[in-house]
């Protein structure tokens, strides 16, 4: 309905007289109708503000609303706020009460803010609307009186007095209106029959049934009611209940059935045929719902929301053939399903802590929010197992994350501890969160080495700084705390300082020989080694290293016996009736190394006669290994080799002269040459490693060859003349064999004075007291033959020196 503009303008008059508010502290507020024109002023705001018009336009005054929409703008020049757009209260604000505008007034130079409030009160522009513009009714004649029939609400947007306030119905003599008051303030109108129906004198009614507000001037709307008299009708339906009261649980599908209500008609045939349906017309209800009209089964039509609303009212109409109906209500509950999972919200956390935290040290706030209801709402929370962490709940849906017991960043470095929270709910709902706490190291953990103790081998005669070996030590902490440094401590090895033997690497921890090492003066030392850690403070832990030396095979075996002695000739006799087996004399030798390299074996390297003795490869003795004839040789010489079992071995050789005889005489005879068939063979060797350097020489020129020749020839006839001085053998009164012992040796030594002359081949002896081995010494010096003199001066060129020899006690002389 249109408003005349003179009233219009009446209306926005009395309210800005009425309810024009002066600013206070920076805010205004105005009360306006809805439907003002285009243009109309709704208040004069710089003299509300208190402020001068030309402010307002320095200011550069202008209007701040928050949105897109602008439904009210500012004249500067005037200093009034107009209307912009044409409100419509219903549009901006529905039903809600009280409905208003909120917008700022912004001033530049110097800036100011100004909080304005711009209310819209209803008027009565909207007239009550039905949704049917006309009601058809089929009522028997036979309807009894009373009868009541529902008639369809009309709607009127407006609120307060201008909403819809009453209804009329044309006044006719068997229908009367009557209202019924709902407690949700809303009223069912229905027509009751308050005379019966007569078909055969008036078969079609037409009533208008009037829907009025209260505004002033008060609107109303019309619909048409038509009805059709049924013959012989007389039974209405009747619901089982008044009130029918159905669940549906929320996110049910579309499609299902909440309830079935029921109405009896006691017709008969057409009569009794029930037509169902809604009638409400509330908009979301028919959205929302459907009645089957044949069987009175209340369907859903889309999916339902607890959180969005939890009860719904239906009313149900039951109608018959003959037009009669009954009305009852449906109540429904939605039920809440466990349809949103609970939402887990970090508060405050921390992602590093030290490791000497204190039980109950708080290390994460956790809240927890679950948009479902009853036990569905309801959360617990947990971790996950076997961490030294627990979750305590502090208030409504808070929990708090602290440390339960004492942590150990060696045994666990990171935690990822995993939130979980469940409803209640069947089947129940629920989050996790996973937080990722470092646990940050402290220097709790002295380093540890591997062994209590170590063992240490190097071979002697090592190279000074040779690696002899390493100690390792781990620190569990981390970083700078696990970074082990090594150091030696201060001890003494046979009073000397440890560190003159060895050295250990700070950083490795591998240790060094300072110096070399001779088994023969030190087997093994002790000394310890100290493991220290980058921490502050500094933990340490020691450990004693033991060094043991191994033995080399560096020294060779050294002959005891037979003396090998520059100047004499040691011999052992041997009758020539030895049997078997005859022990001739035993080879002693020893070896300064240890362990396998000083076991000796003995070895007969050559001999003069190799099938007549043998050398016992343990013991070193040298015996007969058959019978000796009187074919053998009386001077026999052997040459044993004595070798220890190092790797690679060492060796000695000793040279044992056999003398095969039975009387002394005999082997005196015989041993006068030995000598010098000895100076043969070895100026024999010498002269042929000469001609072998001539031989080469000559290749290079032929004459040096030819004269290297004469000369060598010439040297030779020179040197290899001498004179031969043999020694006339004589037995002593004292002399005996002692074939009988077994030994085979001789049991008495006796001295001897060898005198001799220029080119005689005779000498006169002087013998010294007698002794008691069977040794037999030549010497060398007595005759020519038996060892050359190394100043190649001849026996001859001092034919007047008599010799006097020496020896000790229990030897021969010769």
């Amino acid at each position: 309905m249109e408003i005349p503009d003179r009233t219009m303008r009446l209306q926005v008059l009395l309210f800005i007289a009425v309810l024009y508010l002066t600013s206070v502290v920076g805010q205004v507020s105005y009360s306006i109708p809805e439907e003002m024109a285009k243009g109309s002023v709704i208040g004069n705001i710089a003299q509300d503000l208190g402020l001068d018009r030309k402010r307002l336009t320095s200011g550069k005054a202008r209007i701040f609303t928050g949105d897109s929409a602008e439904y009210i703008e500012l004249n500067r020049e005037r200093g009034v706020l107009l209307i912009k757009e044409k409100l419509d209260r219903e549009a901006l604000c529905g039903q809600t009460t009280p409905c208003a505008l909120h917008f700022q007034v912004i001033l530049e130079n110097p800036m100011e803010l100004f909080t304005v409030a711009v209310e819209i009160t209803d008027i009565n522009d909207n007239t009550p609307i039905f949704e049917r513009s006309e009601m058809k009714f089929k009522i028997s004649e036979s309807a009894v009186i009373g009868a009541k029939f529902l008639l369809e609400r009309a709607i009127d947007p407006d609120v307060g007095t201008n909403s819809l306030q009453n209804y009329f119905l044309t006044k006719t003599e068997n229908f009367v209106l009557k209202l019924k008051d709902q407690p949700d303030g809303e009223k069912i109108v229905e027509m009751v029959l308050q005379k019966s129906l007569d078909r055969e004198k008036q078969e079609d009614i037409f009533l208008v049934l009037t829907a009025v507000d209260g505004g002033e001037p008060n609107l109303s709307g019309t619909a048409q009611i038509h009805v059709t008299v049924l013959d012989i009708n007389d039974n209405a339906p009747v619901f089982t209940k008044t009130v029918y009261k159905a669940t549906i649980s929320e996110n049910a599908p579309k499609g299902t059935v909440i309830t079935r209500v029921s109405a009896s008609d006691a017709d008969k045939g057409l009569n009794s045929q029930i037509m169902y349906s809604i009638s409400n017309t509330v908009a979301d209800v028919r959205d929302m719902f459907e009645i089957n009209e044949l069987n009175g089964d209340l369907i859903s039509k889309s999916i339902v929301d607890y959180e969005k609303a939890r009860f719904y009212q239906i009313h149900v109409q039951a109608s018959d053939e003959g037009g009669l109906t009954d009305s009852c209500k449906i109540t429904v509950e939605v039920i809440d399903m466990n349809d949103n999972k609970p939402v887990i919200n970090i508060m405050s956390q921390t992602n590093v802590i030290l490791e000497d935290s204190k039980p109950a040290t708080v290390v994460t706030m956790v809240n927890v929010q679950d948009l479902d209801s009853g036990d569905n709402g309801k959360v617990n929370c947990i971790i996950n197992d076997h961490i030294p962490f627990i979750l305590k709940p502090t208030s409504n849906n808070f929990f708090n994350l602290v440390t339960e017991s004492d942590l150990d960043r060696e045994i666990a470095f990171q935690y990822n501890i995993t939130v979980t929270c469940s409803d209640e709910g069947v089947p129940s709902l629920s989050s996790s969160v996973t937080l990722t706490l470092q646990i940050s190291d402290v220097n709790d953990n002295a380093p540890v080495f591997e062994r209590s103790s170590y063992e240490a081998y190097i071979v002697e005669n090592n190279t000074p700084g040779l690696s002899i070996f390493t100690v390792k030590a781990r620190d569990a902490d981390w970083n700078q705390n696990a970074r082990v440094s090594y150091i030696l401590e201060d001890s003494s090895v046979n009073g000397v300082p440890v560190s003159s033997y060895v050295s250990v690497s700070a950083d490795s921890g591998v240790i060094h020989a300072v110096r070399s090492f001779d088994y023969e003066q030190i087997k093994d030392f002790h000394f310890r080694v100290k493991a220290q850690d980058g921490g502050s403070p500094p933990l340490s832990s020691n450990v004693t290293v033991k060094v043991l030396i191994q033995d080399q095979n560096d020294n060779p075996p050294q002959v005891l016996y037979p003396v090998q002695t520059g100047g004499s000739l040691v011999a052992e006799l041997v009758p020539r009736s030895a049997d078997v087996g005859y022990l001739v004399t035993k080879v002693v030798a020893v070896d300064v190394d240890s362990g396998q390299n000083a076991w000796l074996s003995y070895k007969l390297q050559k001999a003069t006669d190799r099938a007549l003795f043998e050398v016992g490869l343990q013991n070193g003795e040298i015996r007969t290994v058959r019978q000796v004839t009187d074919k053998d040789a009386v001077k026999q010489r052997l040459t044993v080799i004595v070798e220890d079992n190092g790797q690679p071995s060492r060796s000695a050789t000793v040279i044992v002269n056999v003398a095969v005889a039975d009387s002394f005489p005999e082997v005196l005879s015989e041993f006068t040459d030995f000598t010098q068939d000895k100076e043969y063979n070895d100026n024999l060797t010498f002269y042929l490693v000469l001609a072998l350097a001539v031989v080469s020489f000559l290749f290079i020129t032929c004459l040096v060859v030819i004269i290297s020749v004469k000369i060598y020839r010439w040297r030779q006839s020179r040197v290899m003349y001498s004179s031969n001085l043999p020694v006339i053998p004589y037995y002593p009164p004292r002399y005996s064999d002692t074939l009988g012992t077994g030994t085979g040796t001789l049991q008495h030594v006796y001295n001897y004075e060898v005198c001799r002359t220029t080119d005689s081949r005779k000498s006169d002896c002087k013998f010294s007291g007698a002794g008691s081995q069977n040794v037999l010494i030549m010497d060398p010096s007595s005759t020519g033959t038996m060892q050359r003199i190394q100043s190649e001066r001849s026996i001859l060129d001092e034919p007047d020196s008599p010799l006097e020899v020496s020896f000790p006690k229990d030897t021969y002389f010769i």
